[in-house]
């Protein structure tokens, strides 16, 4: 459920705005019929309330999702919030962990963040996309019962899919500026590279025919 039509949006939502689209849901951004393999289904850990509002992933101002995948390689220029549906097209998706919207991602139990990772399992077995890329350490480590997995590769696959974890794009995380959140991006964007190269090589010549 979004909130008002796009047309009657102002430019920015008043906080009550806001507050009435705590706890909806946000659909998830995947491929649809004539869209390219699903390459890599980023996985952030749960709406925001802008992003509930408006209807768009990663939609609050200062969000460095976006320039992040960009910066990793993933898009040809920055896309904004209102244009995640050119993602399928790239063999991009977009998922939560946890799907109900709330202020901050603290307001979420535990025993939500592992119901999250279950749902991420079953959206994964349904979808198949080549990798997992879960952005935030915190909710990984507790939606998959992994209390010493670090960003970057982990050694769990679900089924034939590789899984990754990126670091939290929120402004708030003084961890992580925007050259290193974007190296974090293109490290994932190697790695995907490297994959689809090695599927390549392994393929036989007749299946190299047009």
């Amino acid at each position: 459920m979004a909130g008002a039509p796009a047309g009657d949006r102002p430019a920015r939502p008043t906080r009550a705005e806001l507050e009435a689209a705590r706890d909806r849901l946000l659909p998830d951004v995947l491929p649809g019929p004539g869209d390219p393999p699903l390459q890599v289904l980023f996985s952030g850990i749960n709406p925001g309330l802008v992003s509930a509002y408006t209807g768009h992933h990663f939609a609050r101002p200062g969000n460095r999702f976006w320039p992040a995948l960009h910066a990793g390689g993933f898009t040809p220029r920055v896309f904004t919030p209102a244009e995640q549906d050119l993602l399928p097209a790239l063999g991009l998706g977009i998922t939560n962990v946890a799907p109900r919207a709330t202020a901050r991602a603290d307001e979420l139990s535990d025993a939500e963040l592992v119901a999250g990772g279950e749902r991420l399992r079953a959206l994964v077995a349904a979808r198949e996309p080549a990798w997992l890329a879960v952005v935030g350490i915190v909710a990984y480590r507790v939606a998959f019962a992994d209390r010493t997995a670090v960003v970057g590769p982990q050694d769990r696959r679900l089924g034939a899919t590789r899984v990754w974890v990126l670091p939290n794009p929120s402004g708030l995380n003084a961890h992580y500026t925007p050259a290193s959140l974007g190296e974090a991006f293109a490290a994932l964007r190697r790695a995907v590279r490297v994959m689809d190269t090695t599927d390549v090589h392994r393929c036989a010549p007749d299946d190299l025919r047009d």
